[in-house]
């Protein structure tokens, strides 16, 4: 897991070769004004969904984990008080593996609250639990979806 803000991004190039498309998106001059919904940035491998959501509660939200892809998790604006919990640590699913969906929640509470304010992003691998929009405020945000296999 990684708390940051995207002046340093180029840190992270070197992760993952799907970052460098994901943050060039991430830069776009025009993030602020794209429409709600799935973007592609290079076909499946890297692709973008804008959210507008209102923030909910601790106790109406879950765990959730991904195996394919990474996220990155940008907040235009608003405060995002993401959940995390390292997967290995995780004893309690809420359902089965949605591969469909790259999609498991779990029942266990997070360890760790990350305060992501606008601006800054949480990049959530697949050995991250992460319970994101925790928030009073409404939340606009972008989560890039990164292939983890693909490059």
């Amino acid at each position: 897991m990684i708390l940051d803000i995207l002046e340093n991004s180029s840190r992270y190039l070197p992760l993952n070769k799907g970052f460098i498309k994901a943050f060039e998106f991430l830069n776009r001059p025009d993030i602020e004004t794209l429409e709600t919904g799935k973007h592609e940035i290079d076909g499946e491998n890297v692709f973008a969904i804008v959210a507008r959501e209102q923030g909910r509660e601790k106790e109406l939200a879950q765990l959730e984990i991904h195996k394919n892809y990474i996220d990155i998790q940008f907040v235009i604006s608003g405060t995002d008080t993401m959940g995390w919990r390292n997967l290995s640590s995780c004893s309690e699913p809420a359902d089965q593996y949605n591969p469909e969906y790259d999609l498991q929640f779990y029942k266990d509470q997070p360890h760790a609250w990350l305060a992501t304010v606008e601006g800054s992003y949480a990049i959530f691998f697949p050995e991250d639990a992460h319970m994101p929009l925790i928030s009073d405020d409404f939340i606009h945000k972008v989560i890039v979806k990164v292939a983890v296999n693909q490059y």
